[in-house]
């Protein structure tokens, strides 16, 4: 068996270097060829593509957060080769969602030894961006954004921006075409769901299934201190969901137009301001190693 690790360095404050020590030493000790592909964040797309094709290896190991998922699963697209993930970033919600072990070694483990392959599915938005796990306009956008260009981590660097962007809630005009459908609502925050929960473990709807062939738009019409305790219950109990205040759409392509430019980020990365997002699901894009702990499969 070969094997390619996608190795993103810094992701989540995280080092990684412990777990590719042990994680050689199994490689070693069993005869798996490997190799190592750290990101650089310069060409990492292009060099990864290359790599693929040159060693062409039996199973690829993404070693990092959702952003290190998603950058891996984009990378695979068009090829048969699956995936595992190894949940070592700031935020493992798609680990945790597919039934991942949290334990690094025992992920990687599983992913030399199960046969269980499944079909994930990824999203497009304006067919040159993707998301695998959630994206979103409004609230956590701007948090994630204030957070990103801080060079402090942490929760307490989290809630600082939390707090922020609550205090500077506009709510937008939002039109959604989609199921031969038109919906117009006022919201202050949109999410694009591939899955349920954010990395925080707080879910943003109970429908979502990233192997169904569907994604969900959530819209959260308003934000208030209501809201926000039965949001934080949520995260242990999801009969907290609110959904007087929640509306959510399934569908497998959608146009999503704003009345001013929105900050979009997906899974974790921002992206840009966009009027008008052309949101499509692709089915079963990406291969990925899983497992009986995986409610989806």
């Amino acid at each position: 068996m070969k094997l390619l690790f996608v190795v993103n360095p810094i992701s989540g404050g995280v080092d990684k270097k412990p777990f590719l020590k042990e994680a050689k030493a199994i490689c070693d000790n069993f005869g798996l060829d490997f190799k190592i592909f750290k990101t650089t964040g310069h060409s990492d797309e292009a060099k990864l593509k290359d790599l693929l094709h040159e060693y062409c290896p039996d199973r690829v190991v993404s070693v990092g957060g959702d952003g290190t998922t998603l950058f891996t699963a984009v990378a695979l697209l068009k090829t048969d080769i699956p995936m595992g993930i190894i949940p070592l970033g700031s935020a493992n919600g798609m680990a945790v969602e597919l039934g991942v072990s949290q334990k690094p070694i025992k992920a990687f483990q599983d992913i030399i030894m199960s046969n269980i392959i499944g079909d994930l599915d990824l999203v497009s938005v304006n067919k040159t961006h993707y998301s695998i796990h959630i994206g979103d306009v409004g609230i956590n956008a701007n948090i994630v954004d204030g957070y990103e260009k801080d060079d402090n981590r942490g929760m307490a660097t989290y809630a600082k921006y939390f707090i922020e962007a609550l205090g500077n809630v506009e709510p937008f005009k939002v039109k959604i075409e989609c199921n031969d459908e038109v919906y117009h609502s006022e919201a202050v925050m949109l999410g694009v769901c591939n899955a349920r929960k954010y990395g925080t473990g707080v879910p943003l709807n109970s429908e979502g299934n990233p192997m169904d062939g569907v994604f969900e738009i959530v819209l959260i019409e308003k934000i208030n201190a209501n809201v926000l305790i039965k949001a934080g219950l949520s995260s242990f109990d999801e009969t907290f969901l609110d959904s007087q205040n929640n509306k959510v759409i399934s569908t497998s392509k959608a146009k999503i137009m704003f009345d001013t430019p929105q900050l979009l980020q997906l899974d974790g990365e921002i992206i840009g301001e966009f009027k008008t997002l052309k949101v499509k699901i692709l089915k079963g894009a990406v291969k990925l190693i899983t497992s009986k702990q995986n409610v989806y499969v």
